[in-house]
């Protein structure tokens, strides 16, 4: 076999090859055939397994999309509260799974509509949420018992979750009846995307609050879901989104054991995130990857004894960073891959791009066609036919040991730095995405990478598309509403909510009962992030230069 091998190299390397890198989305060079000599032997039991099987490589379920298609959850969300809940049920109406909830600027950074720092960003990437009022006209005649729902939100997310658990309530749904997930995931805003508002060390206090009471009062929630996508969309490679994204899980893990949880009282619920860029068949090796990275660690380090703790289960998002403002109905077809990709890799969830993301909010004839993405890979393609088509391929086999590989080089240059607080507090992560990312422009200006509209195939002129235009008139109208509520509610009740609050964080005591107790008397997000300021003060991030 291997003369074989080195005939046909001989023969390969007598012929002229056209003039292009070859090279993965992330830089890694290909070779132009992958054989038996590529990989290292495989172990089918130890290294692959059957899907359901430890280590997960092929899959966390025994029958995957046989028995069930994964979640078609699309991202929405803009201007008020009633609009986003038109939106959701256009949604639903048109076949979606799933829903997924945009806040606003002002609601991820913890700012109320009329602070002076929301000015001209109230409703504009996302919807305004400002206290209950809010969330019960989003969730307005959608049954929370029966649909599960995602909630983009990091640093305030005990506060924007507890609007949730309080809304559902409202509804005669208790809390332990509802399943969805809040993203939660502070290590990778100090990481990638900015949005923080307290200083590492109570922000995961917090998160581990979260854990702690959702085990005994929320336990069908996925209580964080530790996100590569943003990290992704930063800059980084897969490589980089894949190892980063499971140091951060691993140091939740740490932080929830120090916490005096159980690992198996937790680790369950804890959810993935994932961005699946171009390479197709890299982003496949990702994925597997990472079942079998997270699975390894998980028993061996960590010492979780249930097989839910062992399986890394997973959201996917199409590759916003690859979208182009010219000819945006290219992106139909980038996003098309992309959600294949994330299916072959076995994806639990999946949200699709609508072409005009990359210029405004989507429309809703461009929603309708992300999602009949999903619907047509799904109903027509036969790719849900049969578990993990790509196993045993030398080239998908030979990219996920190098991923397994090139993660765990990277876990070993974390610990030498002191863990991943240390490495945020040292820039680490922010210079390895900055490097990747000013490599990627480099080849894209240099024409090493070709990219369909952009640096090649380039068609004359401004696209024409209909783009979703937020009236301004929405955030005057919120920030009226808002101040209503403050008038209307019992302000004695809010300000004795807001000073328990402010005692629990003081001390000890798990917070989520007394942000709570402030969301039922409409205390509004803004001023239960005053409070926690108060005690926890506010992050600031090291220059470097």
């Amino acid at each position: 076999m291997k003369d074989n091998f080195l005939r046909w190299k001989a023969t390969y390397d007598a012929q002229k090859e056209r003039n292009y890198s070859f090279m993965t989305v992330s830089s890694v060079p290909i070779d132009p055939l992958y054989a038996p000599g590529h990989m290292a032997e495989i172990n089918y039991e130890e290294d692959l397994g059957n899907p359901g099987v430890y280590p997960y490589t092929r899959g966390v379920r025994p029958n995957m999309y046989r028995g069930r298609l994964w979640t078609m959850r699309q991202f929405a969300g803009f201007a008020t509260a009633k609009e986003s809940n038109e939106r959701y049920k256009f949604l639903l109406e048109q076949g979606q799974t799933g829903l997924s909830v945009a806040f606003d600027m002002p609601t991820i950074m913890g700012y109320d509509s009329d602070h002076p720092r929301a000015f001209g960003e109230v409703g504009r990437v996302g919807v305004a949420i400002d206290s209950l009022a809010d969330m019960e006209i989003l969730f307005k005649d959608i049954p929370l018992d029966k649909v599960s729902t995602s909630m983009t939100i990091n640093a305030p997310a005990s506060i924007v979750w507890s609007m949730y658990i309080v809304a559902a309530e409202k509804q005669g749904v208790p809390a332990h009846k509802l399943t969805g997930t809040i993203q939660n995931d502070i290590l990778k805003e100090y990481i990638a995307q900015k949005s923080w508002i307290f200083p590492p060390e109570p922000s995961l206090r917090l998160i581990t609050d979260i854990f702690g009471f959702a085990k005994e009062h929320v336990p069908k929630w996925n209580t964080i879901s530790i996100s590569g996508y943003h990290i992704r969309e930063a800059g980084a490679t897969a490589l980089q989104e894949l190892a980063f994204t499971l140091a951060d899980g691993f140091a939740y893990v740490e932080a929830g054991i120090k916490a005096g949880l159980d690992v198996d009282d937790f680790a369950p619920r804890l959810s993935f995130f994932f961005n699946s860029h171009t390479d197709f068949f890299e982003e496949i090796a990702k994925y597997r990857a990472a079942r079998r990275i997270w699975a390894r660690h998980m028993k061996e380090k960590y010492g979780a004894k249930k097989e839910e703790s062992l399986l890394l289960r997973f959201h996917t998002q199409t590759a916003g960073c690859s979208l182009t403002g010219q000819q945006p109905e290219n992106n139909i077809v980038r996003t098309a891959y992309q959600a294949m990709a994330a299916v072959m890799g076995g994806t639990q969830s999946l949200h699709t791009n609508s072409m005009d993301e990359v210029l405004a909010l989507p429309t809703q004839k461009s929603v309708q066609i992300a999602l009949r993405t999903q619907q047509i890979l799904a109903y027509e393609t036969g790719v849900v036919n049969t578990i993990d088509p790509l196993a045993g391929s030398y080239f998908v086999e030979t990219l996920t040991n190098q991923m397994e590989e090139g993660a765990e080089e990277y876990f070993r240059k974390i610990d030498e730095l002191g863990g991943v607080l240390e490495a945020i507090r040292k820039n680490f992560f922010q210079q390895e995405i900055a490097d990747a990312a000013y490599r990627y422009q480099q080849e894209i200006e240099s024409k090493d990478r070709i990219i369909v509209g952009v640096n090649e195939f380039i068609n004359e002129g401004k696209a024409e598309i209909d783009l979703l235009k937020i009236d301004p008139e929405v955030e005057r109208a919120q920030v009226r509403g808002l101040q209503a509520l403050k008038q209307s509610r019992d302000n004695l009740r809010v300000q004795t909510t807001l000073e328990g609050l402010k005692q629990a964080a003081l001390e000890t005591d798990n917070l989520v009962p007394k942000i709570l107790d402030a969301v039922r008397a409409y205390a509004t997000e803004g001023e239960m992030i005053a409070v926690l300021k108060d005690v926890f003060g506010e992050y600031r991030e090291q220059a470097v230069f």
